[in-house]
């Protein structure tokens, strides 16, 4: 990591993958398309007909849209196109006022708005078509959650990017000159004042746990477990206060809270599992501010590393790959060098590897506190010389190697599993 660009272009990923996002980022999405074809309509808006990826209708249906009380994608383009801001990117939704949850509401009523699935292979897409008195717009969203691929209107192309420049915009394939070593060096070596960025995420992620402590989001499972310190069921150490404080970021954020939280790799979940331990491990350990922006730059980079060798979206939960990192940081901060993280990275492969997400839902809280409990155990692991060994299941010697087998499995067996998963989600019967 000595090269000086080599530094900068994994700086600039990391500012990039770990950015403010309000609400679940695959209905955000689907919103954001509807706000920017609603800005280029010019007429009054009459009718919404929306397409998804099968991987985006399968983490929109049961998610909370932030400031709506309902949950899907259709809510989510409604109140896009009504009050949805156009150039917010992942923020789209800031602006929304109770009146245009209520005009979102009467749309889904008089059936203006239908969300079907879209014969694409793309993991990540999503197709706003507006209609208003006077023609209509259409705008594609692809590979990235912000990637406007196309802006059309009338049957005229307003805006098109060409198959050569889409490829590029994943540029992830920098991530193979690496490897979880490197990441750490630069972490610790990287001057201070070019990574202070990532204490933002610190300060959104901490406001969404506080905010999911003190009010029932979801399936409140923070203050859930709180009680139970109270009632005397748990004690009042620091692994369930990383469980309960981490989990209560993620019971609002999928609650439907109208804060935003600090994403990772596209997923607002991920973010908190990423920055949440690291947070609580520097205050009780009563870690500096170099520390602490240290850990979060070395827990986002390890993550957005893992993620790097997935698909976009796929049956892996990827809130536990983003808690690897979260072990890395935390490990830094309890004394452990790179050996340490090594040994808890993989462990955390032994342990939940096979953790399968299911639609982005209130109960991926769950999955969160599952996440971070294992990240801490199996850093306590670490720093007592013990992990999951090269000689077990897909876990290997190498950290790198370790993090590669789970990733394959994702990329190549889970595909079959994935579809499994959303025809069952699309079949099932919904209460009324």
């Amino acid at each position: 990591m000595k090269n000086i660009e080599f530094g900068d272009q994994l700086i600039a990923i990391v500012k990039r993958d770990v950015a403010p996002a309000l609400g679940c980022t695959e209905p955000i999405s689907l919103a954001l398309a509807s706000a920017i074809a609603v800005s280029y309509l010019g007429s009054d808006l009459v009718q919404i007909q929306a397409k998804v990826s099968p991987n985006l209708m399968k983490n929109g249906m049961g998610v909370t849209v932030p400031g709506t009380g309902m949950v899907g994608l259709p809510i989510a383009a409604a109140v896009g196109a009504i009050a949805g801001d156009a150039n917010a990117g992942l923020e789209v939704l800031k602006n929304i006022q109770p009146k245009d949850v209520e005009q979102a509401k009467a749309m889904l009523d008089a059936n203006q708005v239908s969300v079907d699935i879209a014969n694409v292979d793309f993991p990540l897409y999503s197709e706003a078509l507006v209609l208003g008195e006077q023609g209509w717009v259409k705008v594609c969203i692809q590979d990235s959650h912000t990637n406007v691929v196309l802006i059309e209107k009338n049957g005229e192309i307003l805006f098109q990017k060409q198959a050569e420049v889409v490829e590029i915009v994943d540029d992830y394939h920098f991530f193979e000159q690496l490897t979880a070593q490197g990441i750490y060096d630069f972490a610790m070596q990287a001057p201070l004042e070019q990574i202070a960025f990532i204490a933002e995420a610190a300060k959104l992620n901490s406001a969404l746990s506080k905010e999911g402590l003190e009010k029932e989001y979801g399936l409140h499972i923070g203050r859930t477990l709180r009680k139970q310190i109270e009632l005397g069921l748990l004690s009042n150490d620091l692994l369930n206060r990383i469980v309960i404080e981490t989990t209560a970021a993620s019971d609002a954020r999928m609650g439907g809270a109208l804060l935003p939280a600090m994403s990772n790799s596209g997923s607002g979940n991920q973010g908190i599992a990423a920055t949440m331990p690291s947070v609580i491990v520097a205050r009780f350990v009563n870690a500096n501010d170099e520390q602490l922006i240290r850990a979060l730059f070395l827990s986002h980079t390890i993550a957005i590393y893992i993620h790097s060798k997935l698909p976009k979206l796929s049956a892996l939960c990827a809130v536990t790959t983003a808690a690897m990192g979260s072990a890395a940081g935390m490990a830094y901060l309890l004394g452990g060098r790179f050996n340490a993280i090594s040994m808890a990275i993989c462990s955390m492969i032994g342990d939940i590897s096979g953790v399968l997400c299911d639609g982005a839902a209130n109960s991926c809280a769950m999955k969160v506190s599952t996440g971070v409990s294992s990240a801490y155990k199996a850093v306590l692991m670490a720093l007592d010389n013990s992990r999951v060994t090269g000689n077990e299941g897909i876990v290997e010697h190498s950290v790198d190697k370790s993090i590669n087998n789970l990733c394959a499995i994702a990329t190549k067996s889970m595909v079959y599993m994935d579809r499994q998963i959303i025809e069952i989600m699309s079949t099932k019967e919904q209460d009324c």
